[in-house]
C-alpha cells in the first residue's frame, strides 16, 4: 500500500407510476446549491456518483448537506450516472476529478493500463442484495440456479455485473450460461423485475427496500453487511469509496487533503447519528413521500459503511479474488494492489 501510498443526469425512464424511493432522485440536488453545499469561493472539484440516491454513495451528498466541503474551503459539484461504470468514464476522460464508486474499478483499470487509486475507503461490505423476483422464487433459490436466467445489473462493466458473475463461477455456472441484462436502479429495475424481463438480479437500498415494500421480489442474497460479504465473497470487500486518476492526486495533494478530511468527518458523524436523523439530513425527494421506509433503507445499509475512512484489512485481496475468478484479462494479468489505494489522506484526516 502506497503511504504517500461515475455529465448527464439519469434520465427518469417514463416509470413514474412506480412509487419507488429512487426515482429520478432529484438530479438537480447533484449541484452544490442545497442547504449546506459545498458552495463557495473555494477550489471546484467535479466528482461524478455512480447514482447520487443510492444508499451505498451516501456519504457523498451527505457530505455536502452537513457542510463539511464547504468547511473545508472546497466547492464541490456532485453530478450522477446511473452506474459506477458510467461514473468511471466520466473520470478516465477527465470530464471530472473524481469518481464515487466501487473499489474494484481501480484494478480493472490497472489492467487497462491507467493508473487510478482510492483515496478514502467508504464501506467494508458491497451493500449489493441479489434479488429474485416473487414470479422466479420458487426455481431460483440460489446462484447455483443462474443458468438460463436473465439477471439485472445497474450496467454492464459495472461492479453489480462483476459481483453477478462471480457468485455464478463461484456455483459452478459458467457466465455464458445466463444473461446479465442492463437495466439500472430504482424504477427501471423494479419495472424489469415485476414484467419478467429479468428473473432477478443485483441491487442496493433504497431499491431493494421498495422491492419488498411492493412485494415484488424476495432476497437470495444480502452483502449489506461485513458477515454477508464474508459468506458471499469469503472476506471484506471495500466497495464504494472515492477514487481518482494517480497524476491528479499528486498534482493536487492539498486538495485531496480536504476532500478527505470532509468525507472522514461524515463517515464520524455517521458512526454515532442513527438512520432517521441521517435519513433527515437528505434531500427531501430521496424518500419519494415514504420516510419511514427511507429511512428502513439506510438502516440497513449502515453497516457496510467504515467509520474512518480506512481500507478494510484483506480487502484489495478479496477484490482481486473475485475479478480474477471470471474475467481472463484479469486473471492472467499481474495487479500491483498498492497503487491501487493509498492511506496517506486517511491517516493525515485522522
Amino acid at each position: 500500500m502506497r503511504k504517500t501510498a461515475r455529465y448527464a443526469f439519469p434520465a427518469c425512464a417514463g416509470l413514474l407510476a412506480l412509487s419507488s424511493l429512487t426515482g429520478c432522485a432529484n438530479d438537480a440536488a447533484s449541484s452544490t446549491a442545497d442547504a449546506g453545499g459545498g458552495g463557495g469561493k473555494g477550489e471546484t472539484v467535479k466528482i461524478m456518483v455512480g447514482g447520487l440516491d443510492k444508499v451505498i454513495y451516501l456519504p457523498a451528498m451527505l457530505t455536502q448537506r452537513l457542510g463539511h466541503f464547504r468547511a473545508e474551503n472546497l466547492n464541490v459539484q456532485l453530478l450522477s450516472e446511473p452506474a459506477g461504470v458510467q461514473a468511471e468514464t466520466a473520470l478516465v476522460s477527465g470530464q471530472v476529478q473524481g469518481a464515487v464508486g466501487f473499489y474494484d474499478h481501480t484494478l480493472d483499470l490497472q489492467v487497462k493500463g491507467k493508473s487510478v487509486e482510492s483515496v478514502v475507503q467508504f464501506s467494508h461490505a458491497p451493500g449489493e442484495v441479489e434479488v429474485v423476483s416473487s414470479k422466479a422464487a420458487g426455481d431460483l433459490a440460489s446462484p447455483e440456479d443462474f443458468g438460463g436466467r436473465k439477471l439485472g445489473v445497474t450496467g454492464l462493466g459495472s461492479s453489480t455485473d462483476f459481483l453477478t458473475k462471480y457468485l455464478a463461477v463461484k456455483n459452478g455456472v459458467k457466465i455464458s450460461e445466463f444473461t446479465p441484462v442492463a437495466v439500472g436502479a430504482g424504477p427501471t429495475f423494479i419495472a424489469a423485475l415485476q414484467k419478467g424481463a429479468i428473473d432477478g438480479g443485483m441491487t442496493t437500498d433504497p431499491t431493494v427496500a421498495t422491492i419488498l415494500d411492493k412485494k415484488a421480489g424476495k432476497v437470495l442474497i444480502d452483502m449489506r453487511t461485513p458477515e454477508g460479504s464474508q459468506q458471499a465473497l469469503g472476506g471484506p470487500y471495500p466497495s464504494s469509496s472515492l477514487y481518482m486518476q494517480t497524476d491528479w492526486v499528486n498534482g493536487h495533494k492539498d486538495t485531496v487533503q480536504k476532500l478527505v478530511n470532509a468525507f472522514v468527518r461524515t463517515l464520524k458523524w455517521m458512526s454515532t447519528h442513527s438512520a432517521d436523523e441521517i435519513a433527515a439530513k437528505m434531500p427531501a425527494d430521496y424518500s419519494q413521500g415514504d420516510k419511514a421506509l427511507y429511512a428502513k433503507a439506510v438502516k440497513s445499509t449502515l453497516p457496510m459503511f467504515t467509520d474512518d475512512g480506512v481500507m478494510p484489512q484483506g480487502g484489495p485481496e478479496t477484490v482481486e479474488k473475485v475479478l480474477k475468478a471470471f474475467n481472463p484479462t484479469i486473471k492472467n494479468a499481474k495487479i500491483d494492489l498498492s497503487k491501487t489505494y493509498t492511506t496517506e489522506f486517511v491517516d493525515a484526516a485522522k
